[in-house]
């Protein structure tokens, strides 16, 4: 690798193999290049060109969501440290600082030549999946129905209700306020005095089912007391060595410190509890976020705040059924990662696609788009039964050819037949294509492929790369949702083929290299296939 000194110009024009190694540089944006970085809940705001202002810190900022630290360009380019960094793009040049080695180099001459390449060299593909019912099934997660209030009552009339209302079951996931308390990982008695039996009526019914757990633990507990005198949460350096208090969404707590084992192996001894004594299958393994993990920490190992959230990540490595919002540098691994919460709006909806497949194209190829209709609970406080019946509906589609699809406010409830109708319509296409997305969820496994795609990664140098608003799910499978709101008709492009025409789910044929408006009535999820001639 060759060396060069700190902060000048380096216009990148090396081939892979000869990268470079350097801590700052600076890399001239060339007229028609394209960049995407690794930052998940910006993928709205991607790809930067030679116009773009737009600057970040990855040290400490996870903006919400998974972050990979990582720049391509669709002219082959690459930047990638495996610390974090901070960088700029404006005036045409994207500046960037690292903590430590910044990696730099050129991989073929488009964005699927130079994420193959980039993926291979630092984040290969493990070969292991997660637990696929959480693919070959809709997801069901209790949280916009129960909030705060989860009980043993209201999880088992949910999950009747899914299955009373013609809907498959799959994993159900119990959210926030099943346990007695942060860090008091059992089942609180007096909302769930059986847990057992609960647990056992949901796997008679199909279900696997997945508790909500994070890292925190209430400093009120007497857990907090016994893990405090082992040395294993993290302390806080301006208060004598005390026990850091962290403030999260949910208040203030002590926060394990996993760089020590004894908080592994307490935390694992836990959830393994839970499995063996009531039968849970796995965990959604929520918080994680690199703030919680401010300078004023101490831990056992000194590590950065990325690196805090990614020692948190490998836990769920043990367990197949798993699901993580925040993330540092877990690509390639069998893990969910869910899209940080949307809100139950027309703006946010929009996000779905262009952050999914950034998810795609950095490597977290497990990928969950949120749930159905929005996830952000203070979209839905006081307006439980009068929401808009569109946006769930066109959320539904949008989820329908991704990796996953999850179902959180119960649509039976606040939906009409007519638009109910139309999320079950999306579920039987689902179903059509189910072997297709499980091929390429195989794929990937051992690849690290994305599952779904920009249409610049299979169709480079067609104009196509702000293209935002479709997806390709595999090569040949191109996907348009409605997003807009009231809208019955909406602009497809499509790429040009080499050979053969899209077909339509319509039966339509439509030549590529031609931009067409098409019409999508309130139960249609456009969906173009590539037939050969």
């Amino acid at each position: 690798m060759k060396k060069i000194k700190l902060n000048i110009l380096f216009i990148l024009c090396c081939s892979a193999s000869c990268c470079a190694q350097v801590n700052s540089i600076k890399i001239v944006v060339q007229n028609n290049e394209m960049w995407w970085c690794g930052i998940i809940n910006h993928g709205q705001l991607m790809p930067f060109s030679v116009v773009t202002k737009y600057s970040n810190n990855l040290l400490g900022n996870n903006e919400g969501n998974q972050v990979q630290p990582l720049l391509l360009s669709n002219k082959g380019r690459f930047i990638w440290s495996e610390e974090p960094f901070k960088f700029s793009v404006a005036d045409g040049t994207i500046s960037v600082t690292g903590l430590g080695i910044v990696d730099t180099g050129k991989a073929g001459e488009t964005l699927k030549e130079v994420q193959q390449y980039v993926r291979k060299k630092y984040f290969p593909a493990d070969g292991k999946m997660p637990d696929t019912l959480l693919v070959t099934k809709p997801q069901y997660n209790t949280w916009i129905e129960l909030n705060y209030n989860q009980n043993q009552q209201d999880v088992l009339k949910y999950a009747h209700a899914i299955i009373d209302n013609g809907l498959a079951p799959g994993v159900l996931m119990i959210d926030d306020t099943w346990q007695e308390n942060y860090g008091v990982w059992d089942f609180y008695s007096k909302k769930f005095p059986d847990p057992k039996r609960m647990m056992d009526e949901l796997h008679s019914l199909g279900f696997k089912v997945m508790l909500w757990i994070c890292p925190f633990v209430s400093a009120d507990s007497k857990e907090y007391r016994e893990l405090s005198e082992k040395g294993a949460l993290l302390k806080d350096s301006s208060n004598n060595g005390e026990s850091l208090l962290v403030k999260w969404w949910n208040g203030f707590s002590a926060e394990l410190d996993f760089t020590n084992p004894i908080a592994v192996n307490w935390f694992q001894g836990r959830l393994n509890y839970l499995q063996n004594m009531y039968g849970v299958d796995g965990y959604k393994l929520d918080a994680g976020d690199f703030e919680y993990y401010p300078p004023n920490l101490i831990s056992m190992k000194k590590v950065t705040a990325n690196e805090h959230s990614r020692l948190f990540a490998t836990i769920g490595l043990k367990y197949p059924l798993n699901e993580y919002r925040a993330c540092w540098k877990m690509a390639g691994k069998p893990l969910v990662q869910r899209l940080r919460d949307k809100a139950h709006n027309w703006v946010d909806i929009k996000t779905l696609i262009p952050d999914i497949l950034l998810q795609g194209l950095v490597g977290y190829t497990y990928a969950c788009p949120d749930m159905i209709g929005g996830g952000e609970i203070g979209s839905f406080w006081g307006n439980k039964n009068n929401l808009d019946q569109d946006l769930i509906v066109r959320s539904a589609q949008c989820h329908g050819l991704m990796p996953m699809m999850q179902f959180s406010v119960a649509p039976w409830r606040v939906l009409d037949s007519v638009h109910f109708d139309a999320i079950k319509k999306v579920i039987a296409v689902r179903n059509k294509f189910m072997p297709v997305i499980m091929e390429l969820v195989r794929d990937t496994a051992t690849t690290g492929e994305p599952i779904v795609k920009y249409l610049e990664y299979v169709f480079p140098n067609q104009g196509l790369s702000t293209v935002n608003d479709q997806f390709l799910l595999g090569d040949n499978i191109m996907v348009a949702p409605m997003l807009e709101s009231k809208n019955k008709t909406r602009i497809v492009r499509f790429p040009k083929l080499s050979k053969g025409k899209w077909m339509g789910d319509d039966g339509k044929i439509y030549k590529g290299g031609t931009t067409v408006e098409i019409t999508v009535p309130l139960d249609r999820l456009p969906y173009f296939v590539v037939k050969e001639n």
